[in-house]
């Protein structure tokens, strides 16, 4: 799984399943859709307009419940946390 917020399009994307996958996209809501693979498998969930559902917008925090996280071999140290290259 892996969870990614683009702060220029404020859209979360939290990905269920890894590799290429040719989905078809269903809108819950104009913020909300779900990315489904062949075989109605959850690719994906976009959220459009995240910022607004942040305690601090400007620095979004994810907690990890039951759940190790796994820092990336690239990764480095940045004014907004851990990125890759």
């Amino acid at each position: 799984m892996e969870i990614t917020y683009d702060r220029e399009g404020d859209a979360l994307y939290i990905r269920l399943l890894e590799g290429e996958h040719q989905c078809r996209v269903v809108r819950l809501t104009e913020d909300i859709a779900l990315d489904f693979a062949q075989g109605e498998r959850l690719v994906g969930i976009e959220v459009l307009g995240a910022s607004r559902l942040f305690e601090t917008p400007d620095k979004p925090v994810v907690v990890l419940k039951d759940l190790l996280p796994c820092i990336p071999d690239d990764a480095h140290l940045t004014e907004h946390g851990i990125a890759s290259a």
